[in-house]
């Protein structure tokens, strides 16, 4: 779909990623609807939802937003982190980190299904990751909710695939923003993980809306490796070593974690 015709529904959209594609949409000549959970100033060109979509009332929220504005297109950028050894996070971090990541955009998506459904073209983004197809030690609970966001996603797109409903995915790799704390950043810099600025994934979604492609993965080598994990996934274990000895310095020994 070409940006003046599209009238975007961006979740996350105060968030760093999602604040660099509403900047995007808007130049490429979209109308923009964003959703926080904090409140937002509308402004001229960009209308704001305030809703927890963590919550029924926060879905049904947008759900009454969405269909009385006309969004023809969904992005998926909400999302919370999850670094961290398995032993450190608590059963709340997880909780939150998948209801936030997996269940809300699963259960929104059903709730906007009937009216994209009545729109001439529609096209749902879900904002997956590379870490959804390639897992990293400290990442279990983030690759987690991804890879099933990727799974969704991927299944969703076949069944309606004779519809007018278009289902794609984004995965960016790690990305400069305040959605990485301290401590990831510094493993991030300690394994050499490379870091793309919020407007390069933009550029990215705009160029995924345009092309109607059903995926998109950002970043070389993150391509490369999402193929070969995909195909021989034991063939990379060996390829995380420094991963696992930053993530054992940067761990504190723990008997595990209870609360």
């Amino acid at each position: 779909m070409k940006p003046a015709q599209a009238r975007v529904l961006i979740t996350g959209a105060s968030g760093g990623i999602g604040r660099a594609m509403v900047a995007a949409l808007q130049q490429a000549g979209a109308q923009v609807l964003g959703v926080s959970r904090t409140p937002q100033r509308d402004a001229p060109d960009l209308r704001w939802v305030q809703a927890d979509l963590g919550t029924a009332e926060g879905i049904q929220r947008v759900v009454r937003a969405a269909g009385s504005w006309g969004a023809n297109i969904v992005i998926h950028a909400a999302g919370l982190p999850g670094f961290g050894a398995l032993s450190q996070l608590t059963p709340a971090q997880m909780q939150s980190v998948l209801t936030a990541n997996l269940l809300a955009p699963m259960q929104l998506t059903q709730a906007l299904l009937p009216q994209l459904l009545r729109q001439p073209q529609a096209q749902l983004v879900f904002v997956g990751s590379a870490l959804g197809r390639i897992g990293l030690p400290g990442f279990s609970l983030y690759t987690a909710s991804k890879a099933g966001l990727h799974g969704f996603a991927e299944a969703l797109r076949r069944e309606l695939a004779d519809t007018t409903v278009q289902v794609q995915l984004l995965a960016p790799r790690s990305t400069r923003t305040a959605f990485n704390d301290p401590a990831a950043e510094a493993y991030n810099r300690a394994t050499g993980t490379a870091c793309d600025s919020p407007e390069r994934v933009a550029r990215d979604l705009l160029q995924l809306i345009e092309s109607e492609a059903s995926e998109r993965y950002i970043g070389w080598p993150e391509r490369l490796g999402v193929r070969l994990n995909g195909a021989f996934p034991p063939l990379l274990d060996g390829s995380f070593k420094k991963h696992r000895r930053q993530l054992k310095a940067a761990t504190p020994t723990t008997e595990g974690v209870t609360s």
